[in-house]
């Protein structure tokens, strides 16, 4: 992310398949990808590093979901410990399941 890709020389096979090293498709981190590259836009490439370092954690965050992925396994673990400890019973040691016409 901090890197920016382009080819070396430019043709209608670089236009076409240029689109795929970005996440303009998926509506899940397509804003947060055009917060950061306008404000790279903004400052250039080398200042853009520095002054747009939130939009590209933000868009670091939407790709690879870390901070998510570790309050789970936190609650995984402090579910496991209170089990452990005797402070959950065993048929509660996880959350029933979805019901299957829950949706």
């Amino acid at each position: 992310m901090s890197a920016h890709f382009s080819p070396f020389s430019r043709n209608p096979l670089t236009d076409l398949t240029g689109g795929i090293m970005t996440h303009q498709s998926f509506i899940k981190c397509n804003d947060f990808e055009m917060r950061a590259v306008e404000c790279i836009e903004a400052y250039g490439a080398s200042k853009g590093k520095v002054k747009c370092q939130d939009y590209l954690d933000d868009l670091r965050e939407c790709m690879f979901e870390t901070k998510q992925v570790a309050r789970v396994q936190a609650m995984r673990i402090e579910r496991h410990r209170q089990w452990i400890m005797g402070e959950r019973k065993s048929e509660d040691h996880y959350a029933p399941g979805a019901r299957v016409d829950g949706y």
